[in-house]
Order: C-alpha cells, then sequence, then structure tokens
C-alpha cells in the first residue's frame, strides 16, 4: 500500500524564493525546497490493484498548458490558531478545471470522493506552536508577493513516506499537457 498524492510542481525559481521567507518563526517548520508544490488531491494510502488503475485513469485525463500565477499569503485555519502557512495563486479556471478532472478519475477507480472544497495553496510552512503575533507579521511583510505567471505543462502523481524527520516525496508517474 502506498501513501500517494496529486501535485503540480513549481518552476525552482519559485521554490528557491518561497525558501528563502524561512525565518525565525517560533514553533513552525519549513516546508523543504524540494517538497514545495501545489496539491490537486490528497490521496492517503492506495492499494497496488488501486494504484495500477489509477495510472490509468490519469493518464486519460486531457487538458491543455495553461499559465498560473502565485501571488499573496494567508494561513489555514483562517479562524483561530494558525496551522498551516500558504502561498496563494491567482484564480485560474483551467486549474480548477484539472483539479475536477482528476477528481472524477479517482473517484472513478473507487477512491473515496473529497468532501472538502478544493482550495488552492501552496503549503511552505506547518505550525507547531501558538505563533498568531508572528504570522500576522509574516503575512502583512509578504502579502503583495506576486510571481511572474508559469505554464503549468503537467501534473504528477508522487508517493509519501512519513518518517520522524517529516514526509519524504517520490515522483511515481508525470501525465503531460496535450500541447
Amino acid at each position: 500500500m502506498a501513501r500517494l498524492f496529486i501535485a503540480i510542481e513549481l518552476p525552482d525559481e519559485i521554490k528557491e524564493t518561497l525558501s528563502s521567507f524561512c525565518c525565525d518563526l517560533p514553533g513552525v517548520r519549513w516546508v523543504p525546497t524540494d517538497q514545495i508544490h501545489l496539491t490537486l488531491r490528497f490521496l492517503g494510502d492506495v492499494q497496488p490493484q488501486e494504484t495500477a488503475r489509477l495510472n490509468e485513469a490519469l493518464a486519460a485525463i486531457a487538458f491543455a498548458p495553461f499559465p498560473l500565477t502565485v501571488q499573496g499569503v494567508g494561513h489555514f485555519p483562517p479562524h483561530g490558531q494558525p496551522r498551516v502557512l500558504w502561498i496563494g495563486l491567482e484564480e485560474s479556471h483551467p486549474l480548477l478545471e484539472l483539479q475536477q478532472r482528476i477528481e472524477k478519475a479517482v473517484t472513478g477507480v473507487g477512491i473515496v470522493p473529497e468532501e472538502r472544497r478544493f482550495s488552492p495553496h501552496i503549503t511552505i510552512a506547518r505550525i507547531k506552536e501558538n505563533a498568531s503575533a508572528a504570522v500576522k507579521l509574516f503575512e502583512a511583510k509578504h502579502r503583495p508577493l506576486s510571481f511572474p505567471p508559469f505554464t503549468v505543462n503537467d501534473f504528477v502523481l508522487f508517493s509519501s513516506v512519513l518518517t520522524p524527520n517529516g514526509a519524504t516525496h517520490r515522483r511515481e508517474a508525470t501525465f503531460r499537457s496535450q500541447s
């Protein structure tokens, strides 16, 4: 059984810039640069026979390349004690369409539907302690953050192994757009 998720990888320049934001916020664990991504669907533990069907279903998804703009900063939950620090994205209909096609594909192979509404974001840190004041300062400083658009040409099926030092991710398959 493999713990799987589907994501869009970001250009190295964006990941490197985001990783440079790592600062001394108390009780915050930053996502390693090589693991910064945009999750389209977390699948959890998937049986090997489901994984083969999943690969076929994902390979059948047709989509054209589309631009995506990374901008803004925030945290989850939006009210109360922050637990996740994230970077946002400009609204993108092609991104939402791709995510909906992925959702249809994964439920079509028997994976339980996602109950939560898709909220596109890039997790950059997990907050373990009460750091509300520091998070507010960080958000105020980086709120105007914006990058030039990049083109999404593919999405990736990753496996994730949990370790005492955090998760490690491995690319299992890449699904390319129809240019």
